[in-house]
C-alpha cells in the first residue's frame, strides 16, 4: 500500500507545474517552431514539452531557484528500475553529445527534465520504455552561478 501511495505521489511530481526562465521559454519556443514539421512531430514528448511549457511558472533568470533544471544545467539522476545513476548535462540539439552525457533538451529525458527540482522524479518514454527516474543533485545551474545568458 505504502509502495502505491509512493508511486502515486512520485508520478504526480512529473505533472507539476514547472518553472522556466524567459530565456529558457524563448530559446524553447524557438526550436519548437523550428523543428515542428510533420516528419518531427510524430515524436510525442514534442507534445508533452508544449504542454509543459503552457503550464509552465515563467521566471526572469535571476529569480530561478538554484535547484531548478535549466538549459545548460547539470544533472545526477537515478534509474529507479535499474539503480543506476547519470550525471547528464542539458543542451540545445546543436549540443548533444551521448557520448559526452550531454542530451538534448528536445529528446525525451531532456524534455521530462526541465523545470523540475531535486527530489522529483519523472517519467518519459523513451526506445527502451518507460524510464522513472529521481532527481539526485543539480551541480551546475548557469543561473545560480550568474551565467544569465548560457
Amino acid at each position: 500500500m505504502a509502495d502505491r501511495q509512493n508511486q502515486m505521489k512520485e508520478g504526480a511530481m512529473n505533472k507539476k507545474p514547472i518553472l522556466i526562465t524567459t530565456y529558457d521559454m524563448d530559446r524553447l519556443e524557438c526550436l519548437i517552431n523550428t523543428t515542428e514539421s510533420p516528419w518531427n512531430r510524430k515524436k510525442t514528448y514534442f507534445d508533452q514539452l508544449d504542454q509543459k511549457l503552457e503550464n509552465a511558472k515563467i521566471v526572469e533568470p535571476c529569480d530561478i531557484p538554484s535547484d531548478i533544471i535549466t538549459i545548460h544545467s547539470v544533472v545526477r539522476v537515478k534509474d529507479l528500475e535499474s539503480g543506476e545513476e547519470t550525471t547528464y548535462t542539458i543542451v540545445p540539439p546543436s549540443d548533444a553529445n551521448i557520448m559526452r552525457q550531454k542530451i538534448s533538451i528536445l529528446s525525451a529525458i531532456g524534455t521530462a527534465l526541465i523545470g523540475h527540482s531535486m527530489g522529483d522524479v519523472i517519467e518519459c518514454h523513451v526506445p527502451s520504455g518507460l524510464k522513472r527516474l529521481k532527481i539526485l543533485k543539480i551541480p551546475y545551474q548557469p543561473e545560480a552561478s550568474g551565467h544569465y545568458d548560457r
